[in-house]
This record gives C-alpha cells, sequence and structure tokens, in this order.
C-alpha cells in the first residue's frame, strides 16, 4: 500500500471528539453482522492488523481489507488485553442476544413464574456482557463474580416482583409494562459497580496523551463505571418505554386479538430495531477515552497525583495536564 494512504489502525477512523463521530464508530464496530465471523476469521483478521501496523502486511494487501480486518478486530478482542472476547458478550452481540431476552420480558410480564425467569436470563447475559467488556487490566476473583451476579439477579427480582405487586390493583396495564425497565435499571446499578469492584478499590491505570501509564485511580474508575452504567440505562430505555406503548395500541386491535402468538415475536422484533439504534447510540454518549483534569485529580486523590507527580519528574517531563483511561463499555 502506498504510505500516504496508510491508516492509523490503532485509532477509530473518525474523530471521538464529538457525539456524531463516535456514534458513526460504534454504529460500525457493532455491527450485529461480526459477530457471525468464525474465530478463523477473527485471528486472520488480528494477524492482518498486526502485520499492518508493523508495516509487513502481504504484498498487495488493499486500504478495504485492512479497514474490514480493523473492524473484525475491533469489535470481537479486548482493547486492553487482546484476548478474543466471547462472542455472547461481544457489543455486537447486543441486537440479536438483547432483543430475544427483552422482547420476552416485556410480553411476558404477566405471572410471577415468568418474570423470574426472564430476569434470570437478562441479568446472566448482563453479567456475561459487563464481565467481557470491562476493563481487563483490574482482574476480578470468582467470588467476586458470584457475589456481583447474585446481587445483580436479586436486585431486579426484588424490584419486579414488588412493582408488580404494588401496580397489580393500582395501575393500568401500560403501567405495569413498564416493571421490567425498572428491574433493568436498578439491577444496572447494581451488577455493573459490583462485576467492576476491584477497579473501584484498587483504580485503574491512567495515561498521558502519548498513552504513556502515569498512575492509577481509584476516582477514574468511578467515573468511568458511573458513564458505563448510564449508558446501559439508556441503552435499554427507549425499546422499554416506548414499546410498550406501541404495543398497547396494537394489541387492543381486533385482527391482533385474533393472532396472539404472534404478540411475542413483535415484541422481539421490535425491540430489536430499536437496540439496533441504541446500542451504537449509547456506546456514544460519552467518550470511550475518557479523561480527567489534573486539577480534579489532585483534589479528589492528591496522594495519587502526587505519585505522578513525582513519577513526571523523575522521568524529566512535565506532570500532564489531564490523564486519560478506558472507560470499558
Amino acid at each position: 500500500m502506498d504510505s500516504q494512504e496508510r491508516i492509523d489502525v490503532d485509532r477509530p477512523l473518525w474523530s471521538q471528539d464529538t457525539f456524531l463521530g463516535r456514534a458513526k464508530h460504534f454504529f460500525w464496530v457493532t455491527d450485529p453482522r461480526t459477530a457471525l465471523s468464525s474465530n478463523g476469521e477473527l485471528d486472520e483478521a488480528k494477524r492482518l492488523v498486526e502485520q499492518y501496523r508493523l508495516g509487513n502486511e502481504p504484498p498487495g494487501t488493499t486500504r478495504d481489507q485492512v479497514i474490514y480486518a480493523k473492524k473484525l478486530y475491533e469489535s470481537a478482542f479486548h482493547p486492553d488485553s487482546g484476548e478474543r472476547q466471547n462472542v455472547f458478550g461481544r457489543m455486537s452481540f447486543q441486537v440479536p442476544g438483547g432483543m430475544a431476552i427483552t422482547g420476552c420480558m416485556l410480553q411476558f410480564y404477566r405471572t410471577v413464574p415468568a418474570v423470574v425467569f426472564w430476569q434470570w436470563v437478562n441479568q446472566s447475559f448482563n453479567a456475561l456482557v459487563n464481565y467481557t467488556n470491562r476493563n481487563a487490566k483490574s482482574p476480578i476473583t470468582t467470588t467476586q463474580l458470584g457475589v456481583a451476579y447474585v446481587s445483580a439477579t436479586t436486585s431486579a427480582l426484588v424490584t419486579a416482583l414488588g412493582l408488580r405487586k404494588f401496580l397489580q390493583k393500582r395501575a393500568s396495564t401500560l403501567l405495569q409494562r413498564y416493571v421490567p425497565f425498572a428491574a433493568v435499571a436498578a439491577a444496572n446499578c447494581v451488577n455493573i459497580p459490583l462485576m467492576r469492584q476491584n477497579e473501584l478499590i484498587r483504580g485503574i491505570d491512567v495515561c498521558d496523551e502519548n498513552g504513556n501509564i502515569v498512575g492509577q485511580s481509584k476516582f477514574a474508575a468511578a467515573k468511568g463505571i458511573s458513564q458505563v452504567v448510564t449508558s446501559r440505562i439508556a441503552m435499554a430505555a427507549p425499546g422499554m418505554t416506548i414499546l410498550p406503548v406501541i404495543m398497547e395500541k396494537i394489541e387492543s386491535l381486533p385482527w391482533m386479538q385474533r393472532v396472539k402468538p404472534l404478540h411475542a415475536p413483535l415484541q422481539v422484533l421490535g425491540a430489536g430495531a430499536f437496540l439496533l439504534v441504541m446500542t451504537p447510540v449509547a456506546c456514544a454518549i460519552f467518550p470511550q477515552r475518557c479523561s480527567l483534569s489534573s486539577k480534579t485529580l489532585s483534589l479528589v486523590e492528591p496522594d495519587q497525583w502526587s505519585k505522578i507527580e513525582e513519577k513526571c519528574r523523575l522521568s524529566g517531563v512535565p506532570a500532564p495536564s489531564y490523564v486519560y483511561f478506558n472507560k470499558g463499555l
């Protein structure tokens, strides 16, 4: 390839300084079709990206081939560890996986066994997604995984069953349809922080603008996790708040009453339509490479900031004005 046409495979194709640029990036990298790629295709894409990074790609390699390899690589390999992720935990699997679970949660909310089963399925799926997209430089033990999973599932069930019982004789069927969303939001507030608790306990690596690790920060971990929680709730919100209104209207139509077996498939397809848009949009709300000003860090974590200043002084470089970190997804 002509050196003038070379791309930086370690940076997004679009600027991440704007929401639009981030949205374009995540529409590209969360493309659900990439979840169908075989491990062989993914490994080959990783190999090409690594070769291209060193300028050793095979002769005749085209720009389009490199861009597609980059797409597969970013959709399937963890940005911290470089390991291939479990297919069911990838963001590219959010649409097929999430649409089936969300649709069923919205459809089967009338009985306790159905609520229990689908909330359990959803929290199992969420636990896998959260673990897959954690900051991989902060390991988590089996015990911590178990506590996070049980706590999130319990919070979802308590919220869902409690609200169901409270609203059963007090509210319309439309309002009762919002119970699954309340349970999902509550569980996200529990699941993600617990799944990534080591980041809050030990802090995460923070880097200067050139990617050099300068220290660790618990506040950076808290900021990143809070943004991920917000994004996950935003991802679910439109489908779980607008779709119930739509289904409440159309399920009352005479012809829909005659085809009740189609109600669940329609819920699933509707959830998929929302997730197809909201997965990349929600991921784009906050920058993936999150930043924290030195002024803020010096106020909230003076000890850590002193260590960063000392490390920079010994290295003969000025302390950075901003530090950067991967917030996870």
